[in-house]
């Protein structure tokens, strides 16, 4: 029987009554020994990187890709699903884990919420993963401004390496939704105090450090693509790098212990592997490397999710993180719900609830839309749609048919309320197809294409757009990549996740539109340049009711507010 959300306890509530096994046992599950693992108490662990020697010549399992169609402001669940799907293989008795990324404090505590599944499909423990966790964000944001620092502490002193302080693209970063921090001043208060200059703050999961971090393949990759990033330009336009600097070991050094992957469980003991966490509106939006890595040789199923829909993190996913690591990826899920395309077809955010299949019909292009890039990319999918509490069987059963009749494998999902068992549909679906069907791997553009020509294949081949415009500072980007030798790095777009274009209002399937490309940052460490595009940011703002608000812990350290 359905349940319903009266029905269903806060996400919180389920966590805290969750019957966990050690750590231990878990990592058990997976053929890992006690000297494999640090711990972190007796529910998480961090992985030794040195068990890889011992793992690298296993066979790799499948590797299951979870993506989405656009989603609404309200989140659809694809980490739910992700956790739910990895569930349901362990009760197919597949030998199945998943690999998450880590939740950052800023949309927490802002309006998105945390990134560890929901319902009875969560990763646990669901507080400390949302929170501090093993402070691997923490670890990222000291070594990132260790770095700003050292930039500011050499420009006070001498300034040997000739650095021109209005040219320095190392910001600082915080792991939290603070738009005040966007743009300041540093450096005042006379000599003593540095030199007055224009500065700002991103957001920490926008660090390169972040997605060098989940691109290094170990601590001596990590070491050497640290000293590779670029941060400011001397007078005479030359690139100045973290290695110029000398800092790179001391970044390395804050990261010795974040570079190792952490091992958690889900509700249902399910090994889980949560670590890194670069946003897909902004960087790449996918978990490490080495989690993902490490999950192959371990499992014989890993599931594992790319951010927000299929046009950012799945897109990224391939062109980048399979690219660096020689992934290959077996077969996508792509996660839909009736509320998300009812959106796509023009009904408001406050009138989701109500029934409109005129509404679901015309936002179905927004999903037929995905279909068509992950065949562009080669790849086996099913459709999992992931039902709500106010979806009609009208509603369920007009997507369903669609899906029929397009050919297009589809199974209803229901692990928000049922955990496993309510993706045992989907899980079948994954396995028949993760068997029977051979993946054509097909990137869209090869690296030694020029910048525009590969800009312009993601938006016209993923977006559907007609054409991209650049705004006279990226052609001026542009240009300075290719005369410093940049130009066959893979392209990062940073771009609304709301819509398939740049303006977040142009729901469902958008045609006739224009890319518009505002600035080109090289990010010569982690291996890719990002093109910001419409007004996406690195730094958020807070809402006008932020979580935070509703947040408390009392005497006996029972956290309330958390979802």
């Amino acid at each position: 029987m359905h349940l319903t959300a009266k029905t269903i306890p806060s996400d919180i509530e389920i966590a805290q009554k969750a019957r966990k096994k050690p750590i231990t046992e878990i990592a058990g599950q997976l053929g890992l020994k006690e000297e494999d693992l640090e711990l972190y108490g007796r529910y998480k662990a961090k992985i030794n990187l040195n068990s890889w020697d011992c793992l690298k010549k296993r066979p790799d399992g499948k590797l299951v890709l979870v993506t989405a169609i656009n989603p609404t402001p309200a989140g659809e669940g694809k980490s739910t699903v992700t956790v739910g799907l990895g569930q349901a293989l362990n009760r197919l008795g597949q030998k199945a884990s998943v690999a998450l990324r880590e939740p950052s404090l800023g949309p927490n505590m802002g309006i998105k919420g945390g990134a560890a599944g929901g319902g009875y499909s969560q990763v646990v423990p669901m507080e400390d993963i949302n929170l501090h966790f093993t402070g691997d964000f923490h670890a990222i944001t000291s070594a990132h401004n260790a770095i700003a620092a050292l930039i500011d502490n050499h420009i006070h002193r001498e300034n040997e390496l000739n650095i021109d302080p209005r040219r320095i693209v190392w910001k600082r970063v915080i792991d939290l939704n603070d738009r005040a921090l966007r743009h300041i001043t540093v450096g005042l208060g006379g000599l003593a105090h540095g030199m007055p200059r224009e500065d700002g703050f991103d957001i920490t999961v926008a660090s390169e450090l972040m997605a060098i971090l989940c691109l290094a393949k170990d601590l001596d990759d990590l070491k050497e693509r640290i000293g590779r990033i670029v941060v400011a330009y001397r007078f005479d336009r030359s690139p100045v790098t973290v290695a110029d600097l000398r800092a790179q070991g001391a970044a390395a050094l804050l990261l010795k212990d974040a570079i190792q992957p952490n091992l958690v469980q889900t509700l249902e003991n399910t090994p889980a592997l949560i670590h890194g966490g670069p946003f897909a509106n902004i960087a790449h939006g996918c978990n490490t490397l080495t989690a993902t890595r490490l999950a192959l040789k371990l499992s014989d199923y890993t599931v594992t999710e790319a951010g927000f829909g299929a046009d950012l993190g799945a897109e990224k996913f391939i062109h980048i993180k399979s690219r660096v690591g020689e992934l290959k990826p077996d077969m996508a899920v792509i996660v839909a719900t009736v509320r998300a395309l009812k959106m796509h077809g023009g009904v408001p955010k406050d009138e989701l609830k109500q029934p409109n299949t005129t509404a679901l019909r015309q936002g179905i292009a927004n999903l037929e839309h995905h279909l068509e890039t992950m065949k562009k990319f080669g790849l086996p999918h099913v459709v999992a749609v992931n039902r709500f509490p106010t979806d009609t069987e009208e509603e369920l059963e007009l997507l369903q048919s669609w899906c029929e009749e397009k050919g297009v494998p589809c199974a209803l999902t229901e692990v928000w309320g049922e955990g496993g068992a309510g993706g045992e549909d989907l899980a079948e679906e994954v396995v028949r197809l993760a068997e029977s069907k051979t993946p054509e791997h097909r990137f869209l553009y090869e690296r030694d294409q020029p910048i525009r020509a590969k800009i312009a294949a993601i938006a016209e081949k993923v977006y559907g757009a007609d054409r991209v415009a650049y705004s006279a500072k990226a052609e001026k980007q542009i240009a300075e990549c290719e005369a410093n030798g940049w130009d066959e790095l893979p392209i990062c777009i940073a771009k609304t996740q709301y819509s398939l274009s740049d303006d977040p209002a142009l729901l469902g399937r958008p045609e006739g539109f224009t890319l518009h490309v505002r600035e080109i940052h090289p990010s010569i460490g982690a291996g890719f340049l990002v093109a910001l595009t419409g007004d996406v940011m690195t730094m958020p703002g807070l809402p006008r009711h932020p979580a935070a608000l509703d947040m408390d812990v009392d005497a006996e350290g029972q956290v309330y507010g958390l979802f």
